[in-house]
């Protein structure tokens, strides 16, 4: 493992170890700890609901029913696992409701707010996010268990086991998945920039003109 990994890792456990203080103590009633849970959290579960819903027009109201859900089952949260995994868990059933109550409606789309939401959660290691290709265009045509674990593990930054855990399956079957997303984005990646390349029109070089040099002018004898 890089020294970059291990403080990426070191800083995500002392992060998670502090949300699940703070939830803990939010179930004895101190509102401050509340505060503090839901903000050190609320970015995740809009970027894990944006992505898992593959609509980012209802996140907010889904993060809203996130932590309305979350806070009414306080009293149950023993921290066994990571405030995180358990608040990232009741996201995933508010979008699963949410598909089973809006199922028979089109779905809409602003081009804005995909765009907008693409980069609030760039991941790091892909080629070409910077040049104006929209992320969740290129997540939205995964499958939906890839898409999941990429998103779980590569943007909200869930460690693999507590993905495995929420997705109900093998860490290894997690990991397969994520290395499937990855290089299926990287080839949609360099698909997409050889496309503009080829589409680039080319630039025609300036014409050079030659300089004009008089001829010598002879004096009549």
């Amino acid at each position: 493992m890089s020294q970059t990994k291990a403080a990426k890792g070191s800083r995500t456990a002392s992060c998670d170890e502090s949300t699940t203080a703070w939830a803990l103590a939010a179930r004895g009633g101190d509102p401050d700890a509340t505060d503090r849970f839901v903000r050190s959290l609320h970015r995740d579960v809009v970027r894990y609901v944006a992505h898992l819903s593959a609509d980012p027009q209802a996140a907010d109201d889904l993060a809203q029913d996130t932590f309305l859900r979350a806070l009414g089952s306080l009293h149950r949260f023993e921290g066994r696992s990571s405030a995180r995994a358990w608040l990232l868990s009741i996201a995933r059933r508010a979008v699963i409701d949410s598909h089973r109550y809006a199922a028979a409606r089109p779905r809409l789309c602003d081009t804005d707010d995909w765009t907008l939401v693409a980069e609030r959660a760039q991941p790091t290691g892909l080629p070409g996010f910077d040049d104006g290709i929209a992320l969740l265009d290129l997540l939205d045509a995964l499958p939906d268990e890839r898409r999941e674990a990429f998103v779980l593990t590569q943007m909200v930054g869930l460690p693999y086991a507590e993905a495995a855990e929420m997705s109900d399956c093998p860490v290894g079957t997690v990991r397969s998945r994520v290395a499937r997303a990855r290089a299926t984005l990287v080839e949609q990646l360099t698909e997409a920039e050889d496309t503009m390349a080829v589409a680039e029109p080319a630039v025609a070089e300036p014409a050079v003109v030659e300089p004009v040099v008089a001829e010598p002018v002879v004096a009549a004898a």
